[in-house]
């Protein structure tokens, strides 16, 4: 998966989880992972989560431009 809006060279993520916050209805995507050998959990809006389509991306530059992120075309079911 790509992460819009974060720069880290030769990191790399993997889906964890989808997390909804009952009490104030925000959402987020949970990833795993960071630079070779990081096992780094982060947190992100689901937004800014777009799906690997097997090219390498970097960034959120105009290789994400008018693509659409997992929050806006699930490739499965959030919920």
């Amino acid at each position: 998966m790509v992460v819009s809006g974060l720069s880290l060279r030769g990191a790399s993520w993997t889906f964890r989880a989808h997390v909804r916050n009952g009490h104030n209805g925000t959402e987020s995507v949970e990833v795993v992972g960071g630079r070779p050998g990081d096992r780094a959990i982060r947190s992100f809006e689901p937004g800014r989560i777009y799906a690997a389509t097997g090219a390498t991306r970097r960034g959120s530059g105009p290789a994400l431009a008018g693509e659409l992120s997992l929050a806006e075309a699930p490739q499965l079911p959030l919920g």
